[in-house]
C-alpha cells in the first residue's frame, strides 16, 4: 500500500504518514472491543473471516487502478479497514494458540510460527519488489489480495476441535470485561515490564514505518527491486531469530533474553540513518546490517514476550490481555508514526530515522 500512495499517487511524508496513521487509529478504536469478543467466540471462525474481508478490501485497489478512479482517500479507507479486520485476527491468533498447544510447548510453537512467517517474508518482499517493478503496485496487491484466502483455507483445515465459548448467562458488560483484561496486565510485575519494552520497540517501529521507504527510494536512490531485496533479507533475520530463540530462552532465561534482544534490535536499527547517500553498494550493506541485525533480535523479543504472555495468562482472559498489549502497541506506533513523519518533512529524512532506536532503548 506505501508504494501503491508513493509510485501511482505521487504521496510524501506526510500522505505517508497519514496512511500508516489511519490503520493504526482504526486499529486502536477496536482494540479494545476486539480482545472482550474474542473471549466470548470461538477464536478459529473469527480468524477466516478477518482474511476473508481482508482479500475482498486489497481486491478493490487493483480493480480501482485498472478503471482508472482509484484515489488516496480510497488506499486510506482500505488500510483503515483492513486494520480492523487485522486487529480481530492478531488478537484471535495468539489466544487461540494455547487452546491447541500444551503451555510447556508454547515457545516451540510460537517459534515455528515465526520460522514459517520468516521463511514466507524472506520470499514474499523479494518478490513484491519485482511485482511492483514489473506489474505495478496496484496490480501486485492482487496477489497479496489471494494470500488472504490461500490462510483462510489453511485456517479451516484445522481439525483440533477447539474449546467451547464461556456460555452467553455468564458473559458481563463489554466494558466490564475490557477493564478485567487491563487489570490482569496492570496487577502483573512481569506483564507490566514485558508491556514496558514492547511499548518502546513500537515506537521504533513507527518511526520506521513512517520514513524508511521513503528514505531508501528518495535518499538513498534504490528502486522497487532493491528495496524488496533488502527487505526480504530481513526475513532471513527474522528466521534466525526464530529457530533460535528456543535454544537461547533455555540457555539464558526469558527475562535476560527479553532485555538483550531489545537492546541489540535498537543498536542494529541504527545502521539506517548511517547509510550514506551516493554511495549505493555501501548504503545497501548498511541497510542490510540493519535487517539481519535489527530484524532477528526483534523475532526473539517477539517469540519469548508473546510466550511469556501465553503462559501466565488463563485462557478467557488472553484474548482481553492480547487486546490490552495490542493497543498499547498501536498507540505507540501511531506516535511513532507522526512524530517521525513530521520531523522528516521539517528536518529530513536521515534525522528522523535516528529517533526510532532512541525509542526502544527507553523501552
Amino acid at each position: 500500500l506505501p508504494f501503491v500512495a508513493i509510485e501511482t499517487l505521487r504521496a510524501g511524508p506526510i500522505e505517508i504518514a497519514a496512511l500508516r496513521a489511519a490503520d493504526l487509529v482504526a486499529a486502536l478504536l477496536v482494540g479494545f472491543v476486539a480482545g472482550a469478543w474474542v473471549d466470548r467466540l470461538r477464536r478459529r471462525p473469527v480468524m477466516i473471516w478477518a482474511d476473508l474481508g481482508r482479500a475482498v478490501l486489497l481486491g478493490s485497489i487493483p480493480v480501482a487502478a485498472v478503471g482508472g478512479w482509484l484515489t488516496l482517500a480510497q488506499v486510506l479507507l482500505v488500510s483503515s479497514l483492513a486494520a480492523v479486520l487485522t486487529t480481530f485476527f492478531d488478537v484471535a491468533d495468539k489466544a487461540y494458540l494455547p487452546t491447541i498447544v500444551s503451555r510447556a510447548e508454547l515457545v516451540r510453537a510460537n517459534g515455528a510460527l515465526a520460522a514459517t512467517s520468516s521463511a514466507v517474508e524472506f520470499l514474499a518482499f523479494g518478490t513484491a519488489g519485482f511485482l511492483v517493478k514489473l506489474l505495478t503496485a496496484p496490480i501486485a496487491i492482487a496477489v497479496d489480495a489471494c494470500s488472504f484466502i490461500i490462510s483462510a483455507l489453511f485456517l479451516g483445515g484445522i481439525r483440533r476441535p477447539e474449546p467451547p465459548p464461556p456460555p452467553v448467562a455468564d458473559r458481563e458488560p463489554i466494558r466490564a470485561e475490557i477493564r478485567e483484561g487491563m487489570r490482569v496486565v496492570a496487577h502483573d510485575p512481569v506483564l507490566r515490564g514485558l508491556l514496558w519494552g514492547t511499548l518502546g520497540l513500537s515506537a521504533m517501529w513507527g518511526v520506521f514505518g513512517s520514513t524508511w521507504l521513503l528514505f531508501a527510494n528518495g535518499e538513498l536512490g534504490l528502486d522497487a527491486a532493491v528495496i524488496g531485496v533488502v527487505a526480504a533479507l530481513g526475513g532471513f533475520g527474522s528466521l534466525i531469530g526464530a529457530l533460535s530463540a528456543e535454544r537461547m530462552s533455555g540457555r539464558f532465561g526469558l527475562g535476560r533474553l527479553v532485555v538483550a534482544s531489545l537492546l541489540v534490535a535498537a543498536l542494529g536499527n541504527l545502521l539506517i540513518p548511517l547509510a550514506p547517500a551516493g554511495m549505493p553498494l555501501v548504503a545497501i550493506a548498511f541497510l542490510v546490517g540493519q535487517q539481519l541485525i535489527g530484524d532477528t533480535a526483534v523475532t526473539v523479543y517477539d517469540v519469548t514476550e508473546i510466550s511469556m504472555r501465553q503462559a501466565r495468562v488463563e485462557d478467557r482472559h488472553l484474548g482481553r490481555v492480547n487486546a490490552t498489549v495490542r493497543v498499547v502497541m498501536v498507540l505507540a506506533t501511531l506516535v511513532g508514526t507522526v512524530v517521525g513523519g513530521l520531523l522528516a518533512e521539517a528536518i529530513g529524512l536521515r534525522v528522523a530515522a535516528f529517533l526510532g532506536p532512541l525509542f526502544a532503548l527507553g523501552g
